[in-house]
């Protein structure tokens, strides 16, 4: 396949941990110079350094995507290191998956959801505008979740927030065709990301999983305990239990490594023999 990603300017949010790190390393690695935003300066400069120490290039950028001057300023670094910006990837976010009645708990949480999951996307879609189309071409990827889906109990929060980056994603896409081709990447459930350190009540995962919860739940203590059959947790496995993570990060490689008028818009990519009903 023709590399479509060499030389991009690739700004990624998010980009200390998770799928944001991934990217950013498998990106490099197919040429392309990476912009690493994080809230935790260390953790995306961790991620800058593995980069470079591997042969490409990335610069470290301290970005809490709530605040629209700071996503303003990572593009900017990103435009005078690296000659402009080709791909803005908005990953940042929690998941405060709780029931309403833990409200009194959750509710700090919710309201981050809100600005880091909602506004932290929309900042960047808005830092990314001008210079795109000052640019005449860009792409923006938009990590939602399949909890976007639908409304299941246990996630009505974040699983409003991933719908709002559905609505956002798909209003900038047909608002801006031919300039900017947005992508909306959609997650399902990776339980060894840590993502799941945000999860507030662990048994709000029920709305995902419904009647597959208590094999779900056996299944998270046996890879806790290091006892789940290894056959399921080989990709190569039709029944395949639980997606790694670098399965997203591919699915997000691939939609960027497109040529520019091709927009791959929507990806969701699940394993196999998941547990998930969304």
């Amino acid at each position: 396949m023709t590399n479509h990603i060499a030389g991009k300017s690739i700004v990624i949010t998010g980009a200390g941990g998770g799928f944001g790190r991934l990217v950013a390393q498998k990106a490099a690695a197919l040429g392309a110079k990476v912009t690493c935003g994080d809230i935790d300066l260390a953790a995306a400069q961790a991620t800058a350094d593995a980069v470079i120490a591997a042969g490409g290039t990335a610069l470290a950028v301290e970005t809490d995507v709530r605040d629209l001057g700071a996503v303003k300023a990572l593009v900017a670094a990103a435009a005078q290191a690296h000659g402009g910006i080709d791909v803005m990837i908005n990953n940042a976010g929690i998941m405060p998956l709780a029931f309403f009645s833990d409200h009194e708990a959750a509710y700090p949480a919710w309201e981050r959801c809100i600005d880091i999951n909602i506004k932290g996307v929309l900042n960047g879609m808005v830092a990314a505008y001008d210079p795109m189309m000052a640019a005449g071409r860009g792409q923006i990827v938009n990590l939602s979740s399949i909890y976007g889906n639908f409304p299941v109990i246990g996630a009505a929060v974040y699983g409003a927030s991933k719908s709002a980056v559905n609505f956002l994603s798909e209003s900038l896409r047909v608002e801006s065709r031919g300039k900017i081709k947005v992508t909306t990447i959609k997650p399902t459930g990776v339980p060894t990301t840590g993502l799941s350190g945000t999860v507030i009540n662990p048994a709000a995962g029920v709305g995902i999983v419904a009647h597959n919860m208590p094999e779900f739940m056996d299944m998270v203590q046996q890879m806790g305990a290091g006892t789940f059959p290894a056959e399921r947790l080989s990709p190569d496995s039709i029944d395949y239990a639980s997606l790694a993570p670098e399965h997203i990060a591919d699915a997000v490689i691939h939609a960027i490594n497109q040529p520019w008028g091709v927009s791959i818009s929507e990806v969701t990519v699940r394993a196999a023999g998941d547990h998930f009903v969304l």
